[in-house]
């Protein structure tokens, strides 16, 4: 660390000095002035290349120094509102690299991925489902976008955290549709400390052999029964939620009550689901698995 400077000190100042150098700057031009020596700051270029901050393009023997696209300095958490007009406008006028650097800008910038993912990426997933269903693009340009999201999602769970072994989740997508929601949320089960199984869109799993697999998962995954195990379904339908619950209750039943499960779709008044808890908000949910795990102190 420079001294005097904090990394994040010495990253907004990066920002600052390349935002307006099209034909990018040399570690000399940069050390000077940032006023840092050369040795340091080269230490500090590597670094925030491999976070992908920076991008280098070497001539003759000379290396220059670039911004990555949709680097900016924000100011958490004041610029959540910038962040998420910028996101939709990278997804859907621009490329993958601009959303990716745009999502690690904001992990750098002290960003939380529980408000990422809640004021940024579930808005674009209802928003490319919108222009989909307005006819404003095709199923080919929807996936697309839908990847590039997951993608992003990816980001977030790359991040080291060490989890507790007394905070279980499963993730489960009743269908296609709920895919990315299931990824969402486990990004965030992920950042909050939780040790997450994602298992992703299950609709083909949907058979008379599905609570026996299930039961043997569980088996594996919450050997020793520690803390919680909060399982949760994502789904468009009442069908689906209706056949992962009838399968998933009578395990809960018998494994204790520090198994639970959460339903997140929307039910209709006259569905008879049972549930431990039943709600069409994702922070609901997590909301309420946290409380669950604090009372089962």
């Amino acid at each position: 660390m420079g001294k005097g400077y904090s990394t994040e000190e010495i990253r907004q100042q990066l920002i600052s000095v390349l935002d307006d150098s099209v034909s990018g700057m040399s570690g000399v031009e940069i050390s000077e002035k940032i006023g840092i020596n050369r040795i340091t700051m080269s230490k500090y270029l590597k670094v925030f290349a491999a976070e992908g901050l920076l991008r280098q393009k070497n001539i003759g023997n000379v290396t220059l120094w670039f911004l990555e696209p949709g680097q900016e300095s924000f100011n958490f958490p004041d610029d959540y509102f910038k962040v998420i007009p910028q996101y939709l406008e990278y997804l859907v006028k621009g490329t993958e690299d601009q959303v990716f650097s745009l999502i690690r800008n904001c992990l750098h910038s002290g960003g939380t991925v529980n408000r990422l993912v809640l004021e940024v990426i579930y808005p674009s997933i209802e928003h490319v489902k919108k222009l989909y269903d307005d006819g404003k693009i095709g199923t080919s340009e929807q996936n697309l976008l839908m990847t590039t999201i997951s993608k992003s999602l990816q980001i977030f769970n790359q991040n080291q955290v060490v989890s507790d072994p007394k905070k279980n989740v499963v993730v489960i997508a009743a269908d296609a549709q709920s895919r990315l929601n299931s990824e969402a949320s486990s990004a965030v089960y992920h950042s909050d400390g939780w040790r997450v199984s994602h298992l992703g869109d299950m609709s083909s799993a949907i058979n008379v052999l599905f609570d026996l697999d299930f039961q043997k998962l569980v088996g594996k995954i919450w050997k020793q029964k520690p803390g919680v195990l909060i399982i949760i379904v994502f789904s468009q339908t009442d069908e689906g939620l209706n056949f992962f619950a009838d399968s998933i209750n009578p395990i809960k039943e018998k494994s204790g009550k520090n198994m639970k499960l959460a339903l997140c779709g929307k039910v209709s008044k006259k569905s008879k689901i049972r549930a431990d808890l039943i709600s069409e908000k994702i922070e609901d949910i997590l909301q309420w698995s946290q409380t669950v795990y604090e009372n089962s102190k």
